[in-house]
């Protein structure tokens, strides 16, 4: 089990186009990965789910990846947070 600490920097937070995004980038790995926000545990991979955890701008989260591949997929999801979705 691989986690990281982010702080969402776009403006809109995790709306329907990054939440897609995110989600459809994390499918792309065989581990679970887990979006830990406000003391809930969100599925990753499904965009419904982070849109409804109400993720906004300034919110502090932890990306979680436990199995195979936990290394590749937590970079994948640094990457596009890092990167404020490309907005």
């Amino acid at each position: 089990m691989v986690q990281k600490h982010f702080t969402i920097k776009n403006a809109q937070g995790f709306h329907m186009r990054p939440a897609t995004n995110f989600a459809t980038a994390m499918a792309a790995y065989p581990c679970a990965v887990t979006i830990k926000f406000n003391g809930r545990d969100v599925n990753a991979k499904s965009p419904m789910f982070i849109m409804a955890a109400c993720i906004k701008v300034g919110s502090e989260i932890d990306v979680v990846c436990d199995g195979e591949g936990e290394n590749e997929a937590l970079a994948a999801a640094a990457a596009l947070i890092e990167s404020g979705f490309g907005e």
